[in-house]
């Protein structure tokens, strides 16, 4: 029996549950295996190797690859966990959430200082 989920029509929002929880397990081990600094040099000379050793599917592993932090998300990643990507590659959490909202840094960091994104796009559908 699913509960019911009333976050899930919240536009531009992916929600961490227990559902993408056991989605993003394999992909979510991977991130983590990150913090080991052979496991970061093994992955950096080649990328698909090493995610062929974890079982995530195909479309979490493309994912990874093409760093499309939105699609991870999608598909069981969770941010903390993916963190450890971005940060692997010498990039700031900034970046990446910027990546995510499909502005450049500094437009990213230039919204957030005047208050963030608008109210607008964290209503629920039928609130708007």
């Amino acid at each position: 029996m699913s509960l019911a989920k009333p976050y899930k029509n919240i536009p531009g929002t992916t929600i961490f549950d227990a559902e993408m929880g056991r989605l993003g397990y394999h992909l979510n081990q991977f991130c983590m295996s990150l913090m080991k600094a052979e496991n970061r040099a093994r992955f950096k000379a080649n990328e698909r190797v090493y995610l062929d050793e974890w079982p995530m599917s195909e479309e979490q592993k493309l994912a990874v690859m093409a760093r499309d932090y939105n699609r991870m998300m999608a598909t069981g990643g969770n941010i903390y966990f993916l963190a450890k990507i971005f940060s692997s590659d010498g990039l700031s959490f900034q970046f990446a959430a910027a990546t995510m909202t499909g502005m450049s840094q500094p437009d990213y960091a230039q919204m957030m200082l005047q208050g963030g994104r608008s109210p607008q796009g964290n209503m629920y559908e039928g609130d708007i």
